[in-house]
């Protein structure tokens, strides 16, 4: 693909943006902090005092005066789903409800916006919250309509509930068994299934039924996730967004079903497209670093990175991205032993580990990198076997491979993360809610290995920090509060949750501005304010660095800058796109 950079510095010399009168903080361990900043063509060209920088000032110059406000590189969000993020603004919203009775009472409000018998779906229910701590079942949907078919995923994406309708048009009964990698729960009295479903196969039996969205639809979804992903100061994200359009892989090997038949050809792609479209129209806010599934047939995937590429500034490929459990709230996570509030069952493992290796050892003999998900400790270490295997296999070389959340880990695991040079791509967000209940599902010793940023840091190993948007909040804030206090958004309790775990406020903002970076190969041109970097920048008030936690968790970003651009000023109360 050709560079999609279309940003040239407006003249040979002088620059044609400078910051000054600021507090930067540059994240150069050289220069850490300095007054002002010049760029040219998206890149910065000096950093110094104002005086230093005053000399590169000319007549087509941009000056802001930051009037003592703090500056810093832009956000990099390691772990994004942006298409999901912007269609579930077009779906019922349950994130947040309190009660099945709240969840009910969304959906029954939306009614009216459904046609008669047409799908109704949304996302962000979490039973945590509720009184009870129960899953909801299709008997709970009957009871709203049981003319349209519904299907609402929990929170984390890795369950959702169906009423009956939904359940009749896709043909589950009692006798349907299981989909490997997946459950369809069932009344305990009755035999009959409940409307649970657990894991993408299982769920994608419902899922893949309901219309899909139309191309003007999820455009508009994704500039609205975008404008709030920039209002929170990121710059660049690392994003899932087309891999689940290929979630029929989940049921095949390298693009062959269990009886040998080929999988079928897989869908386009969708979503690049639509950011290509953006960024060629000049209203792309932010960089897109965009992920490919590792269970599509590598054929098809080397096609892919042909067309994307894997270099250009704005828009390109990365990783691939494979799955090896669910979630913890949901216990679909693999562990290696059951869990403790439900001795009935270990979790469920969503690959077989020698297939899995063999992919594996193709994808990197072919040149790719590969990130796993994997949240319990029997995940997790599948994941790290597969990484030595594949090294083993293929040599050495600068891999950089990834776990996505490395969520429970095993105690003797931690120091294999340095040792292999894996990536741990982590959610410090994800730690708001569920210090809530994370010891009780799985004990004491075992949370020990659980959200372990400080004992993976002091291993030596890598990590990236992001927020699995829309299953948490785009707001970098919250996963930097977290990383800092390990408290509750609320505050508490005193001194932090496994407070050994917390990290500097310095080397959380490291780990999501340059350590995101580097897990993206970026690491050259993102994460610090240098010469020679893009100038990606978020503004804040006041130093992000010296606030209280309370005034951390509730900061406002001021002004967003990509490539030199103001993509978001909060003075203008809304986001807009770069322009030439």
């Amino acid at each position: 693909m050709t560079d999609l950079n279309l940003q040239t510095p407006a003249s040979d010399s002088g620059a044609d943006l400078i910051l000054t009168n600021g507090d930067i903080y540059t994240g150069d361990p050289n220069r850490p902090r300095v007054q002002a900043l010049a760029a040219r063509g998206g890149v910065i060209v000096a950093v110094g005092s104002n005086d230093e920088i005053a000399s590169l000032r000319n007549s087509k110059t941009r000056v802001i005066d930051l009037h003592g406000q703090f500056a810093m590189p832009g956000f990099n969000d390691a772990h994004v789903h942006l298409a999901g993020a912007g269609l579930a603004k077009l779906s019922v919203d349950l994130e947040g409800t309190k009660s099945l009775a709240e969840m009910q009472a969304r959906i029954r409000a939306r009614l009216k916006d459904f046609k008669p018998g047409e799908w109704m779906f949304g996302r962000g229910w979490d039973h945590t919250f509720w009184p009870g701590k129960t899953f909801p079942t299709r008997a709970d949907l009957d009871v709203i309509s049981r003319d349209h078919p519904m299907f609402f995923l929990r929170v984390d994406g890795h369950v959702a509930v169906v009423n009956s309708r939904a359940l009749e048009i896709a043909g589950i009964t009692r006798a349907t068994p299981d989909p490997p990698g997946g459950k369809f729960l069932h009344d305990p009295a009755t035999g009959e299934p409940n409307g649970m479903l657990e894991e993408d196969s299982a769920m994608d039996r419902v899922n893949k039924l309901i219309p899909p969205f139309t191309p003007d639809q999820r455009r508009r979804a994704i500039e609205m996730a975008l404008a709030e992903t920039s209002s929170f100061g990121v710059t660049s994200i690392q994003d899932n967004s087309e891999a689940p359009l290929f979630t029929l892989y989940e049921e095949f090997v390298d693009g062959r079903s269990r009886d040998g038949k080929p999988a079928p050809s897989a869908p386009p792609t969708v979503d690049l497209p639509i950011y290509i479209s953006l960024h060629r129209e000049g209203t792309l806010p932010l960089r897109i670093t965009e992920w490919l599934p590792f269970n599509a047939p590598l054929a098809q995937l080397e096609e892919l990175r042909r067309k994307f590429g894997t270099t250009d500034a704005w828009i390109k490929t990365g990783t691939l991205k494979g799955f090896l459990d669910g979630s913890l709230g949901s216990r679909t996570a693999a562990m290696l032993a059951p869990f403790s509030d439900d001795g009935a069952t270990s979790g469920i493992l969503r690959a077989d580990p020698e297939q899995l290796k063999q992919m594996a050892i193709a994808r990197d003999s072919a040149g790719f990198q590969i990130a796993f998900h994997a949240i319990g400790d029997r995940a997790n270490r599948l994941a790290l076997d597969t990484f030595a295997a594949v090294a083993e296999a293929n040599g050495a070389r600068d891999r950089r491979d990834r776990v996505e959340h490395a969520q429970i880990l095993a105690l003797s695991d931690l120091p294999r993360f340095a040792a292999l040079g894996v990536i741990a791509s982590m959610q410090p967000c994800h730690l708001l809610d569920d210090e809530r209940w994370a010891e009780s599902r799985i004990g004491p010793e075992r949370i020990k290995g659980g959200y372990a940023w400080n004992s993976l840091e002091k291993t030596g190993a890598h990590l990236a920090f992001g927020t699995d948007y829309p299953v948490e909040s785009v707001n970098p804030l919250r996963g930097l509060y977290a990383c800092a206090t390990r408290e509750l958004p609320g505050g508490g309790p005193a001194g932090g949750w496994q407070p050994q775990e917390k990290l500097p406020i310095e080397t959380c903002i490291r780990e999501y501005t340059s350590g995101a970076a580097y897990a993206e190969f970026e690491e050259h041109r993102k994460g610090n304010l240098a010469p020679g970097m893009f100038a990606d920048i978020v503004v804040f008030p006041s130093d992000i660095t010296r606030l209280t936690p309370r005034e951390l968790i509730n900061a406002k970003v001021a002004m967003t800058i990509v490539g030199g651009r103001i993509v978001y000023d909060a003075s203008q109360k809304s986001s807009r796109a770069p322009s030439d």
